[in-house]
C-alpha cells in the first residue's frame, strides 16, 4: 500500500529566500479628582476611599457615590468592587470611560494633510480621519459580554446607554479621541499592490485595561478615509455578522485572534456586487467594534521599506518591539533578527492551529498577516465540511491560492516578504542568519502541525509512526470526503471497543463515511494499537481529553449564512444563538443539538459561496 502523503504541511521543503462634535463626560464626573494612570487608563494607585464610597453605595447608603471612584480597578480587587466600579461607571456613561491613544499619536509623524480624500500618502504611519455617522437608523444588533467586561473593564448594562451606541457606530467620538486610520501596503495574491491602509477602518482608542492588557479600538465599516482608493469605506451586513461571530468563535476555540465587542446594523443602503458578475445589489450598512493588541501587519513595515522611509521603518519597529515583544531588549543590536525568529515561529504556530480546526483564512496577503500572530481581518472565510486539502472558501481566488492546504506555503512566502522589508535594517551577517531562520519555518510547522493532530487524536508520548497515522486518517478522510470537524469529534466520543468491532453507530455518521473506505479497518487497528502505547491512559480519560481540543461546533458556512438570511429580515436571533454555541464548542448543547449544528451540513449548504466584496 502507498504511504499516504499528508496533505497539510507545506508541498515542498522551505526554501530561504473634519472634527466631528466629541462625547464628554457629565459635569460631576469632569469635575472629580483623577487618580493616577498610566497610558491607556490603567490604574496606578488605587484610591481606597473611592472604593469604600462604591461599597457604601453597593451595600445600600443613601445616595449615589462620589466620582472619584477609580475608573479602573487592579487585578486584585474583589468582585464587589468591580461590580460596584463598573455599575458606576455605566450610570457615569462610557463617556467617563478612561482612554487615551496618546501613545501612537506621540511616537509618530502624522499625515499632515487633515482632510478626508483619496490620495497617496507619504512620511507617517497615520493619518487623522473620523468615522462618518450612518443617516438612518442604527440598531445595535449584538455585543460580547466578555470583551465589554473583562477587556474594557465596563458593566454589560453600558449598551444600553445612547452614549455607547453613537460611540460603536462611529456617530461621535470619545472626549481626548483622535481617530486614527492606518497606512500599508501588501502583496496581494501574490502581487505587490502599493499603497492599501484602512480603507473603511478607523482606530478610535487605545486602552490599558485592569489587567494591564493594552488594545487597540477599531471600527471597521466606519466610512472613508484617505486609504479608501476606489471603496465606499463601508461594510455590509453580511460580511459584518460573520467577522463579528467568527473573531469571538476562533477565540473560544483557542486561535490567537483579534476580538469583536460590538455590532450594528444600519438603514443606510450600501451597493455591492457581491460576486464581481455585474450583480450590483443593495445591502444594509454595518459596523463592528473591533479589538488586537496590535493592527500593525507586515504590509505596515513593506511600505515603509518599498518607499524607502528607512528611519521611520527604524522608528516603528523599535515601538511595535518595546510595546509588544517584552522578550527582546530594546537596545540589542540583534532585536530585529530576534523580532523575525519569534514571528516566523508565531506565524508558524498559528497556521498550524488553523489547520487543527479545518480554517481556511481565504485571503492570506501580507496586510492581512499580523506582526503579532494573531488572525485578523475576517473576510472570505471558511470552515470545512468535508476534508479537503483543495477546499477554497474564496471565490474570489481564481487560481486557489490560498486553497487550505497551501496555507503554511502562503505563510513562507508572506514572512519572506516580511524578511526583504526588514534586510535595509540588517548588516550581513544579520541577513544570513535570517535566511537561516526561515529556512526552519517548515520544520517548526510541521512539528507543531503534528503536536495538535497527536493531541486531537488522544495520543501520548512520541512513536515513530505517529506522522503516518495522522497522514493516513487524512488520506481516509480526503477519499471518503468525510467530514473533517465531526470526524475527529466522533473519534473523540466512540469507545475503543466500538471502534475495535468495528461497529459505527449510526449517531456518529462522519465515521460512518470514513468506514466506507476499505483500508478503515487497517487504520483502526493502527490507532488502537498506538492507544494500548499511551502509559497510565484509560479509554475514559482518551475520550474526556479528546473532548477538550476537538470541537463538537464550529462556524461552517451555511450556519452563518442562515444567520445572515434572518438579520436581512431584522431577525436576529439566530446570530445570538450561534454566539452563544460558539463560547461553549467543546460541549454539548440542547439548544445548539436542537438547530442541528452537530448534524450533516444540509444540502442547500454546496451551493454556498463567499467573495472578497464585503
Amino acid at each position: 500500500m502507498p504511504s499516504p502523503a499528508a496533505p497539510a504541511p507545506p508541498s515542498s521543503p522551505p526554501r530561504p529566500g473634519g472634527g466631528r462634535r466629541a462625547i464628554r463626560p457629565s459635569r460631576r464626573a469632569a469635575a472629580a479628582p483623577s487618580p493616577a494612570r498610566g497610558e491607556g487608563g490603567g490604574v496606578a494607585g488605587l484610591l481606597l476611599p473611592g472604593v469604600l464610597a462604591c461599597l457604601a453605595w453597593l451595600c445600600g447608603a443613601r445616595g449615589p457615590p462620589e466620582p472619584f471612584c477609580p475608573a479602573v480597578l487592579g487585578p486584585n480587587a474583589s468582585r464587589l468592587e468591580r461590580s460596584c466600579d463598573r455599575e458606576q461607571r455605566a450610570a457615569a456613561g462610557i463617556g467617563a470611560w478612561g482612554l487615551s491613544s496618546g501613545s501612537l499619536l506621540d511616537s509618530f509623524p502624522i499625515d499632515p494633510i487633515q482632510e478626508n480624500y483619496v490620495r497617496n500618502v507619504r512620511n507617517c504611519i497615520f493619518s487623522i480621519v473620523y468615522p462618518t455617522p450612518f443617516k438612518s437608523r442604527v440598531l445595535l444588533v449584538a455585543v460580547s459580554e466578555e470583551v465589554i467586561e473583562d477587556i474594557l473593564d465596563l458593566h454589560i448594562s453600558v449598551k444600553e446607554t445612547s452614549d455607547f451606541l453613537q460611540f460603536v457606530s462611529g456617530e461621535k467620538v470619545l472626549h481626548g479621541s483622535v481617530p486614527l486610520a492606518h497606512r500599508y501596503g501588501g502583496h496581494q495574491f501574490g502581487s505587490w499592490a502599493g499603497q492599501l491602509g484602512d480603507g473603511r477602518a478607523h482606530l478610535v482608542r487605545v486602552y490599558t485595561n485592569r489587567h494591564g492588557e493594552r488594545w487597540e479600538l477599531q471600527l471597521k465599516g466606519s466610512g472613508k478615509t484617505p486609504y479608501s482608493r476606489n471603496g465606499d469605506g463601508r461594510a455590509v451586513l453580511r460580511s459584518s455578522v460573520r467577522e463579528f461571530l467568527c473573531s469571538e468563535a476562533m477565540h473560544y476555540l483557542g486561535i490567537p485572534t483579534s476580538r469583536a465587542a460590538s455590532l450594528v446594523v444600519s438603514d443606510d443602503d450600501v451597493w455591492r456586487d457581491q460576486f464581481y458578475n455585474g450583480n450590483i445589489k443593495k445591502e444594509r450598512g454595518a459596523i463592528v467594534l473591533r479589538l488586537a493588541k496590535s493592527w500593525f501587519r507586515i504590509g505596515s513595515l513593506e511600505i515603509l521599506a518599498h518607499s524607502e522611509e528607512l528611519d521611520l521603518l527604524r522608528k516603528l519597529l523599535d515601538f511595535i518591539i518595546q510595546e509588544h515583544f517584552p522578550s527582546i531588549v530594546p537596545n540589542n543590536s540583534d532585536r530585529y533578527l530576534e523580532f523575525f525568529s519569534t514571528v516566523v515561529s508565531e506565524t508558524a504556530n498559528v497556521i498550524a492551529l488553523w489547520m487543527s480546526v479545518g480554517f481556511a483564512h481565504g485571503v492570506c496577503n501580507t496586510d492581512n498577516f499580523s506582526l503579532l500572530s494573531i488572525t485578523i481581518d475576517y473576510g472570505p472565510f471558511g470552515f470545512m465540511d468535508s476534508y479537503d486539502p483543495n477546499f477554497v472558501p474564496n471565490t474570489s481566488d481564481d487560481e486557489g491560492r490560498y486553497k487550505i492546504g497551501n496555507q503554511a506555503n502562503v505563510g513562507l512566502f508572506n514572512l519572506n516578504k516580511l524578511l526583504q522589508a526588514l534586510k535595509p535594517l540588517l548588516d550581513p551577517r544579520q541577513k544570513q542568519l535570517a535566511s537561516q531562520i526561515l529556512e526552519e519555518y517548515g520544520q517548526t510547522y510541521n512539528a507543531r502541525f503534528t503536536e495538535l493532530f497527536k493531541r486531537k487524536l488522544g495520543l501520548l508520548g512520541d512513536s515513530e509512526d505517529d506522522n503516518y497515522l495522522i497522514a493516513f486518517l487524512l488520506k481516509l478522510m480526503e477519499d471518503t470526503k468525510a467530514d473533517f470537524t465531526m470526524t475527529f469529534r466522533q473519534l473523540s466520543e466512540i469507545t475503543a471497543d466500538q471502534l475495535k468491532e468495528l461497529h459505527i453507530p449510526e449517531e456518529f455518521w462522519a465515521l460512518q463515511d470514513l468506514g466506507k473506505h476499505e483500508l478503515f479497518s487497517e487504520w483502526v487497528a493502527m490507532y488502537l494499537s498506538r492507544l494500548d502505547g499511551n502509559k497510565g491512559d484509560s479509554d475514559i480519560k482518551r475520550r474526556r481529553r479528546m473532548t477538550t481540543v476537538n470541537p463538537r461546533y464550529v462556524l461552517r458556512n451555511w450556519m452563518a449564512e442562515s444567520a445572515v438570511q434572518k438579520a436581512n429580515l431584522n431577525d436576529f436571533s439566530e446570530v445570538q444563538l450561534l454566539q452563544r454555541v460558539l463560547q461553549r464548542p467543546f460541549q454539548r448543547q440542547q439548544a445548539a443539538e436542537k438547530a442541528g449544528y452537530a448534524l450533516r451540513p444540509p444540502a442547500w449548504a454546496r451551493g454556498l459561496k463567499v467573495s472578497c466584496s464585503s
